[in-house]
């Protein structure tokens, strides 16, 4: 597909962090953004594999990462789902170092207490949402919503 300089300018795409254990809400949100014509960078959900360590090979893990930060490099917009685990962490990071917008979507308020907190989540360019995954697809549209200080 060739696209020419105004169409790439309107695409948006999105990449989504999280753990496996947010498997079901990391797809509901893939698909409602693909939905509304954002493109998704890399839908690591498909390596269900990486679940089972005996069935998965460091090269298939060295591959996993270099597609992932790949996907994170090209997004244009990171949403991270909380609660997430090492990898989430990390793509976090390089979603940061490169400037990338950034979504940190928690149920809770688990973001701003002290005990379960990261320092990196207060950062200015980290926007915070508290809420429903519905909450957080406003947000990234654009809308205004309602979240917790």
């Amino acid at each position: 597909m060739t696209v020419d300089n105004q169409e790439a300018e309107s695409l948006k795409r999105f990449y989504v962090a999280s753990s496996f254990r947010n498997i079901v809400n990391v797809r509901y949100i893939a698909q409602t953004l693909e939905n509304m014509g954002y493109v998704n960078t890399y839908d690591w959900t498909e390596n269900a594999s990486a679940l089972d360590g005996s069935s998965v090979t460091i090269g298939d893990l060295r591959s996993i990462g270099q597609q992932e930060r790949d996907a994170v490099i090209g997004a244009d917009l990171v949403v991270v789902l909380l609660p997430g685990g090492k990898g989430t962490h990390v793509e976090l990071g390089i979603a940061i170092a490169q400037g990338r917008r950034i979504i940190l979507h928690s149920p809770a308020a688990v973001i701003d207490d002290p005990g379960t907190t990261s320092t990196f989540y207060h950062l200015p360019e980290v926007e915070k949402c508290h809420g429903t995954l519905d909450d957080l697809i406003t947000m990234i549209l654009g809308r205004e919503v309602t979240v917790a200080d």
